[in-house]
């Protein structure tokens, strides 16, 4: 699993800095950028703007280039974006207005503004970047979130952004913000897990989330917006998805692709592992019916985190590999697996034991 925060001793500040760490002198060097003057075993002395910056780290960290959240008075920074990495997302916040019970990251009362941060921290991302934007809910603070959009969009035009939001906090009035962003680089995320709005609801633990996400999705759609919907398999969605697959490709087909996605074990879908993991191994057959649906009516359709040998041969092709690479792994029998360099594995915290009952290697 890859650490995503380092050791260092700033310097003494009083608000939360963002650093930029580099291994040379840069062409082009900004207030943020901070450049290698020693380095001896695990001690990497930066010169920041002639203050020194130490920052502790192993060489199989790989840091150069590597943008840093640093907090007063904490010993670690965070490393929002690493260079190296194609999985880079901004958690801008950690509050939400749902309480869904595979939530990964479940949710806070509180929230600390750094907008400003998270866009200086995207201004000084590697070229061609794709930025993920999540939280929490980031439209809780909607106007703030717009506000870092339009500067990086227009500071930086090589750069692209996937954005998870439930969809509920958008109207009428946000339609000529989001056409300005512009499809081709804002991708919004969003999750549906039934037609059916009371199973809906109870997924996502909010009476009225259904009615709120269709008026959202209604706004994205209006403003031409590029949209990704997102529906994790549950054994409480599971008889839905075939209906769900007809409602998507009939009734949301402006969407550019329909994913369905296996629960991660962590957060709340950990809690309530037992009684909404749904084993695809052993039965594949709505997901299938849904996929068939789908594709008959031109609907793209994809599979996250599924294992490939979790998936009947005919259908592989719509998994690629998703899993973040920090928080990825592979079992004993992947060694040996043909397919292995296509497939995303499994989430560090899955147990096999208690998950899919058919794998092995292909």
């Amino acid at each position: 699993m890859i650490n995503l925060r380092v050791a260092v001793e700033a310097p003494p500040i009083l608000e939360p800095l963002v650093v930029r760490l580099l291994a040379h002198e840069p062409t082009i060097r900004t207030d943020n950028d901070a450049v290698l003057l020693f380095e001896e075993d695990d001690r990497l002395e930066y010169d920041l703007q002639g203050f020194s910056l130490v920052v502790h780290a192993p060489s199989s960290n790989n840091i150069d280039g590597d943008v840093l959240l640093i907090v007063p008075g904490q010993p670690s920074a965070h490393r929002l974006i690493r260079a190296s990495s194609k999985h880079n997302t901004l958690l801008v916040t950690e509050r939400c207005d749902q309480l869904c019970v595979m939530c990964s990251q479940p949710p806070k009362s509180y929230h600390t503004d750094l907008f400003d941060q998270f866009a200086t921290a995207a201004l000084l991302a590697p070229e061609k970047a794709v930025i993920g934007i999540s939280g929490g809910e980031p439209l809780l603070y909607k106007s703030r979130l717009l506000e870092m959009l339009e500067r990086v969009v227009e500071a930086r035009p090589d750069l692209t952004f996937h954005i998870l939001t439930n969809g509920q906090h958008l109207s009428a009035a946000d339609v000529p913000a989001i056409a300005e962003l512009g499809p081709e680089r804002i991708l919004w995320g969003v999750p549906i897990y039934a037609v059916d709005a009371t199973v809906h609801d109870r997924i996502v633990g909010k009476s009225g989330a259904f009615a709120k996400l269709t008026e959202g999705l209604t706004v994205l759609m209006r403003a031409g917006a590029s949209v990704e919907l997102r529906t994790v398999v549950l054994r409480q969605n599971w008889d839905q998805l075939p209906t769900l697959a007809d409602f998507i490709s009939s009734r949301l087909s402006f969407s550019s692709v329909w994913a369905m996605m296996q629960l991660e074990p962590i957060g709340y879908g950990r809690m309530n592992w037992r009684k909404s993991f749904q084993d695809t191994s052993e039965d594949f057959s709505n997901v299938a019916r849904a996929i068939d649906i789908s594709m008959a009516r031109g609907q793209s359709v994809s599979l996250y985190n599924f294992p490939l040998c979790s998936v009947p041969h005919e259908y592989r092709r719509h998994a690629p590999s998703t899993i973040s690479d920090w928080k990825r792994k592979y079992l004993d029998f992947c060694d040996g697996c043909s397919s292995r360099q296509a497939c995303g594995g499994f989430f560090e915290w899955y147990k096999h034991g208690e998950g899919f009952t058919r794998l092995g290697g292909i």
